[in-house]
């Protein structure tokens, strides 16, 4: 601001036929005489000498076009590999060192040149040799011996680090196959070192030509386990990212070696070989081609056919007999994994298409396992779920009829083949087959329960006096409850004998199951308080006894996980969510179950608590349309007066009070199957009912919510993606995001924001993304570059013509923050573009958020980038009485922003300033001058 009274010195406008000093004018043929290249080379010595050796390089290369003579053309090379040195270019210094020694091989200057451009290139041994030529040319050249002793004194180094490196390598796997070592922290030490070792290419490189492989094999055959994970984390390294490296590997070790060990007893080693194989199927489906000096990028490496090896491999031990129940598990979870396509946008299914003409069986195999029979296939808990998640993403990447007929007819020909020529355990088999089918593919498990006798055997095995049938046939007809289809049939059919059960079995696990089935069949009505299956007080019994088995410790965590199954459709009532979120112990119970190790409680888990914070999708009926269906007589929803908002509110309290967060989070972090999708989903449901209070924000990110909140919004279903995302907008809009978000995650946090601007969201969402990158876009330059690179901006803008004024004030308060990036002021300038003159006309309308807003936004750009003063003039002719406007409003926010503004141009351009000093601006700002209760 120029001190009052103190003049500024002008400079005059220079005249038309004057050239300001500076200025670059051509200089034409006839102007002067023709620039040679001998002087141009005596120009770049000069600028060489004086430390311009950007200035000097260009000279060399004009004077290279000029000249023809080639001793002329070799000296110019030479000297442009100096600048190039200089300039820290070692390849192109490289190159024109080499081209001058073509000319003349006798150079010194070019060979002593290229010696150093090699050196730092790393290639040592070329670089000795063009020193040792400079030595013998010229023997009594100091300079030159010096160069050549402290190049083979680096060399020495090198050498010693590298036989270092390789005796090291060779040490460790000493250590570790000798059978006589007996000192455990010495071996520990060495597998340590070498798996640290195998992390970073060059050492990874270095195990792999040491001959590596072949003592990492040793080790895996020693059958020892921590020998085995030692070998198995090393050889991680060596694959990650490395197709070549991985294919010779996976030559070296067999597919069928490979296969074993992940079917080994030993859980962390069964761990560590399913984390190596999913290695290897990265690197040979997408791997970073990172061999030396580029020589595999000239040769076409085509591993599908080792992929569906492996592959093979992981069928065959679903079905293998010897197989560990957790490396059965682990192959599952890497079939999932790897086979199924990663997006609907990727045409090529054929490995789905093979994976099930070729092992769908095998699944199947694992999916049909009657625990305690004789012969049945080692399973955990999680396995049967695994095998219905794998078979449901198969399912689901089938793109026409033809496919899918084709996967029907093989469920029903494994079904029949059991069902038909096994006697009772096979028709036990192909019971727990139709489960497996329904808890995934539903489709093709509703096709094969109306087989023919299928539906008549459940039943009757359902009154089987052996627990192990009555439990496959009662489980079988809990799942077929779950269809619609099915639902009615069962009512009539089935209501009577699971009451029957309930009542009068000893069993636990039984009479839980049977009161699952009844939950079922209870809540056929969803929340329609209208429709009730059973008589009144019934549903509440049922939940009471519900949480009486949750809450009993001595029953195991496998049948205690069908009092959960039974919650997940009671709690549609009303009334039984307000009793469980009063039952403390009954909610820990749950929380605990969804901690353990049994994953396939996760959906009921997730479904309960959608249920008890009311975040399943409700539509308002339209009141036209109720009315039309009293007039026809028809069935009207009606709500339960415990689910009005009121209620649950004090539900979702009481479930933040009883830990319902950290519960979620643990679910969030599972590697499980179980972890589907749609269950990510509901999770994502209940995350976004927590966070709708702004008062309970705080707890919800102190608890870990924020965090396990990313990934819900970045993989899943749209709807679940968008939820979690709008979740992290609402934490984002009220509290420090840089408290919520600590460190790196902060920047985690912008992709899904953005994701809610997308035209397909809802309003509401799209208001809270704008909100939540407005705080975002305030804090660092670092989070506005995330926000352009994630293409924001433009989406923005859109929003700034929205009708919604809420929607339109969020996206102008947003690019005021965006404002402080250097590319996005440049926008504001782009030929053609009306940002600048939609900001103008924003500052003088009548909403005051809005014109503060925009004239916020004014006023940074014509502080932080001076051109937009001159602009704002041009942009449209009202722009002088909107910012009197600003000036003369009641509003001293406004009247400041406003005062900058003018500053601003008063300061950027004289002709801008005299228009504005013309005007009545200078009366307006002597006034405001004065004014001293607005400092």
């Amino acid at each position: 601001v120029p001190v009052p009274g103190a003049s500024c010195p002008r400079i005059p406008a220079p005249s038309p036929g004057s050239r300001r000093c500076g200025a670059r004018g051509r200089v034409t043929a006839g102007s002067r005489r023709q620039v040679t290249a001998e002087q141009l080379r005596a120009r770049g010595n000069a600028l060489f000498q004086a430390g311009d050796h950007g200035a000097a390089l260009a000279a060399y290369t004009e004077a290279l076009s000029l000249s023809d003579a080639a001793p002329e053309r070799a000296v110019l090379h030479r000297n442009r590999a100096a600048c190039y040195l200089k300039l820290e270019d070692y390849a192109k210094a490289e190159a024109d060192a080499t081209k001058a020694i073509e000319a003349d091989g006798r150079d010194v200057k070019a060979l002593f040149r290229r010696s150093q451009a090699l050196q730092q290139l790393g290639r040592l041994d070329q670089a000795v040799g063009d020193l040792q030529r400079c030595v013998s040319l010229e023997p009594r050249n100091k300079a030159f011996q010096e160069a050549l002793r402290a190049l083979g004194s680096s060399m020495h180094e090198k050498m010693k680090t590298m036989s270092c490196t390789d005796s090291k390598v060779e040490q460790m796997f000493q250590i570790l196959l000798d059978p006589e070592e007996e000192d455990a922290d010495k071996k520990q030490k060495a597998a340590q070192n070498l798996i640290v070792l195998a992390r970073e290419e060059a050492g990874a490189e270095k195990i792999f030509q040491s001959d590596g492989v072949r003592l990492l094999t040793q080790l895996l055959d020693t059958a020892k386990a921590e020998l085995m994970l030692a070998a198995l984390r090393t050889l991680v390294g060596l694959c990650s990212g490395h197709r070549s490296r991985t294919l010779a590997i996976l030559a070296e070790l067999g597919a069928p070696r490979l296969s074993a060990v992940l079917g080994v007893d030993h859980e962390q080693v069964s761990l560590a070989a399913c984390n190596l194989l999913h290695v290897m199927f990265d690197s040979l489906k997408e791997g970073l081609q990172k061999d030396f000096r580029g020589k595999e990028e000239a040769v076409v490496l085509d591993s599908s056919r080792d992929l569906k090896l492996l592959i093979r491999h992981l069928l065959e031990l679903l079905a293998l007999e010897g197989a560990s129940a957790h490396g059965r598990d682990n192959a599952l979870n890497l079939l999932i994994k790897v086979v199924p396509r990663k997006s609907p946008k990727e045409t090529n299914n054929s490995m789905s298409l093979w994976v099930i003409d070729q092992g769908l069986k095998k699944i199947l195999e694992v999916g049909s396992t009657v625990c305690g029979s004789p012969g049945s296939l080692p399973v955990t808990e999680n396995s049967r779920m695994s095998a219905s998640v794998l078979l449901s993403k198969l399912y689901e990447d089938l793109k026409c009829d033809a496919e899918r007929e084709n996967f029907h007819h093989l469920c029903e020909d494994y079904v029949r083949g059991w069902f038909e020529g096994h006697e009772l355990p096979g028709k036990l088999r192909a019971i727990q087959t139709v489960s497996c089918l329904l808890q995934g593919p539903s489709d093709a498990g509703n096709r094969v329960l109306e087989l023919e006798g299928i539906m008549d055997s459940v039943l009757s095995l359902c009154a089987s006096v052996c627990e192990a049938h009555q439990l496959v046939a009662v489980e079988a007809l809990i799942h077929a409850a779950d269809k619609a289809k099915r639902a009615s049939f069962i009512t009539a059919n089935g209501v009577s004998l699971l009451k029957e059960i309930y009542k009068h079995s000893e069993r636990d696990s039984i009479r839980i199951r049977a009161l699952v089935g009844l939950c079922k069949l209870g809540s056929a009505g969803g929340t329609d308080f209208s429709m009730k299956q059973f008589a009144e007080g019934s549903t509440m019994k049922l939940a009471k006894q519900c949480r009486k088995w949750l809450c009993n410790e001595a029953i195991d965590a496998g049948t205690r996980r069908w009092a959960v199954e039974g919650l997940a459709y009671l709690t549609f009532d009303a009334d039984v969510k307000e009793e469980f979120v009063e039952d403390k112990a009954a909610m820990q119970a749950m929380f605990h179950l969804a901690k353990s190790e049994d994953r396939s409680v996760l959906y009921a888990v997730a479904s309960t608590l959608v249920n008890c914070t009311n975040s399943y999708d409700h539509e308002e009926p339209d009141p036209q349309m109720l009315e039309l269906a009293k007039y026809a007589k028809q069935h009207i929803p009606e709500q339960h007066p415990k689910d009005k908002p009121e209620f649950v509110k004090r539900r979702v309290r009481k479930l933040l009070m009883a830990g319902v967060v950290s519960a979620l989070a643990c679910m969030v972090k599972s590697e499980n199957p179980a972890l589907t999708n749609s269950c990510r989903e509901l999770i994502s449901r209940v995350f976004l009912a927590l966070v709708e209070e702004a008062e309970d924000r705080g707890a919800v990110v102190a608890q870990g919510g924020g965090k396990a909140l990313i990934p819900l919004s970045l993989e899943g279903t749209e709807v679940g993606q968008t939820k979690a995302a709008q979740a992290l907008a609402k934490i984002t809009i009220t509290s420090n995001p840089e408290m919520a978000f600590p460190g790196e995650r902060i920047y985690e946090v912008v992709r899904p924001l953005v994701s809610l601007l997308h035209l397909q969201r809802t309003g509401l969402e799209n208001f809270e993304g704008l909100m939540a990158l407005t705080n975002l876009a305030g804090i660092s330059e670092r989070l506005r570059q995330k926000i352009l690179k994630e293409r924001a901006v433009p989406m923005i803008e859109g929003y700034m013509f929205e009708e919604h004024e809420l929607i339109r004030l969020a996206a102008t308060e947003c690019m005021c923050n965006m404002a402080m990036s250097k590319e996005v002021q440049e926008l504001f300038l782009a030929e053609g573009s009306d940002r600048l003159k939609l900001m103008v006309l924003y500052s003088g309308e009548e909403d005051e958020k809005l014109r503060r807003a925009a004239s916020g936004t004014l006023a940074m750009l014509t502080a932080l980038h001076p051109p937009i003063c001159k602009r704002i003039p041009q942009v449209t002719v009202h722009w002088l009485e909107i910012l009197q406007a600003l000036l003369l409003s009641p509003s001293a926010e406004l009247q400041h922003r406003g005062a900058v503004v003018v500053m601003n141009m008063m300061a950027a351009a004289r002709e801008v300033a005299e228009q504005l000093i013309a005007s009545e601006m200078l009366e307006i700002l002597s006034v405001l001058a004065k004014d001293k209760d607005k400092p």
